[in-house]
């Protein structure tokens, strides 16, 4: 049997072991959302860390680094400026409103903010949206397999929705906690020795540096961080900084926290981890380019390098690694899809006084739906980059500025918030169809309808103010 694939079915195994180990230990809902508050720094960092490392920052992420070159570092690079901010601002206050007010969910902020109607709305949005970025990371998960043994893209799919939906619907955040410590010490050592390998595999740096410039007619410098272009990085920032600061999957592994310094540490040295681990994914695309300069799918780069450029034994661990980065992101998706249906949906709509055992199982139930609903959408969407950017842009545009003024901003009203939804995803719907998705000058569509939520909440607020001024 193929070495490689024996090497990510026993890990496989593994992980939903460790799953279902943990859900034997969970008993109540508190303790499946947030872990009973009882998470310290270092599970902070691992399970924050493990849920960033997916499939956007490894498969997508070096296929970027083999069309753009070190450029691509910002994708993951915006993604460490966003939890930096919510580390030292944003961070410290939510987990304090959340144990003050016993929040599980960023719907539950929303509601205690805003009222009921903005939740439901931010739910319905983030749900359909979340299953995008979902299915980005069983389609990595796919590319895997079918570079591996061959298996055509449906089955890679279903089989990475699978082992995701054991060990999360098991578990919960406790269990996701515990199996990310497993995931990130297999993805960041398989990953980081990949580095230097492939980098040997190709005569080192200075003969991959002449390679690159000789066989690529790309009009992009592959050799420079800024190479991609002032617009494309903006892009990236408007896309990723906001979406990890509001991220209602990373905020719920926030309210984790034993306390605010937690907080502070354990997103902070996972923010720093980032900024680092960004240069990995545009190297290895650059020595993907090349060893191997005309693949059809820049997409395929990754698992590429592990397969052909790295001796076998690493070559099964860094494979186990990126397996481990697309399914460590796969639980804390598929557990933010689980608890917005039963505690944002379910709880606040159908069965307020529901029991914490009877909201248990409704949270187990829908991480299967989900994963289900996920694998199907996968096997439609044409690439990890497409459907990730789905769920991004839909994040930053709707959920950014009712969070941040939510938080900073006693005038903001609800119907401003609703408002200001509204106008954001309909602006950024509009700019993207007109410009096909180019935007204006600088501006990313996704940033045109950031700035638009912004200016509707604070000129809706600030008018329903003078107008219960001018009763009175």
């Amino acid at each position: 049997m193929n070495p490689y694939l024996i090497g990510l079915l026993a890990y496989s195994s593994l992980l939903m072991a460790v799953g279902i180990a943990m859900g034997r230990r969970i008993k109540a809902a508190p303790d499946f959302l947030v872990a009973g508050r009882r998470l310290g720094p270092g599970l902070v960092f691992t399970t924050f860390l493990a849920a960033n490392l997916g499939a956007g920052s490894t498969v997508g992420a070096t296929g970027l680094g083999y069309r753009f070159g070190l450029s691509a570092w910002w994708w993951v690079g915006s993604a460490s400026i966003g939890t930096f901010i919510l580390a030292m601002l944003l961070g410290p206050r939510l987990w304090e409103i959340a144990q003050r007010h016993s929040l599980h969910t960023m719907g539950d902020f929303l509601e205690w903010r805003y009222g009921k109607a903005v939740k439901a709305v931010i739910a319905l949005l983030l749900w359909f949206g979340t299953l995008a970025i979902l299915a980005g990371q069983l389609i990595a998960i796919s590319w895997i397999l079918n570079v591996v043994i061959g298996l055509p893209k449906w089955a890679g799919c279903a089989i990475g929705g699978a082992v995701a939906i054991v060990y999360c619907s098991a578990g919960g955040l406790m269990a996701a906690a515990f199996v990310n410590v497993i995931e990130l010490t297999i993805t960041m050592s398989g990953l980081l020795l990949a580095v230097p390998f492939a980098l040997a595999s190709v005569g080192g740096w200075g003969h991959l540096t002449q390679t690159v410039a000789a066989s690529t007619s790309s009009s992009t410098p592959l050799l420079t961080i800024t190479g991609v272009g002032l617009k494309q990085i903006l892009t990236y920032l408007a896309i990723l900084v906001p979406s990890f600061i509001v991220s209602p999957g990373l905020t719920q592994k926030l309210y984790g926290a034993r306390d605010r310094k937690t907080v502070r540490l354990g997103v902070g040295l996972n923010s720093l981890a980032q900024a680092g681990f960004a240069f990995v994914p545009a190297v290895l695309g650059l020595c993907a380019l090349a060893a191997y300069p005309h693949l059809g799918n820049p997409e395929l780069a990754l698992p590429t390098v592990v397969m052909k450029l790295l001796p076998p034994w690493l070559g099964i661990w860094a494979l186990a690694s990126i397996f481990s980065a697309e399914l460590s992101a796969t639980d804390a998706i598929l557990f933010m899809l689980s608890t917005s249906v039963a505690v944002d949906l379910y709880k606040t709509f159908l069965n307020p006084q529901v029991t914490d055992r009877k909201l248990l199982s409704v949270s187990r139930a829908m991480a299967i739906v989900a994963g289900i609903l996920g694998v199907l959408l996968a096997m439609l969407l044409p690439s990890v980059i497409a459907a990730v950017k789905i769920f991004y842009g839909l994040l930053a545009v709707s959920l950014f500025a009712p969070v941040v003024l939510g938080l900073y901003w006693r005038g903001a009203t609800s119907r401003a918030a609703l408002a200001s939804i509204a106008g954001a995803v309909g602006a950024t719907l509009a700019i993207s169809r007109f410009t096909k998705g180019t935007g204006v000058w600088l501006f990313s569509p996704e940033a045109i309808g950031i700035g638009t939520a912004f200016v509707i909440l604070v000129l809706v607020s600030l008018h329903q103010r003078a107008r219960l001024f001018s009763v009175r």
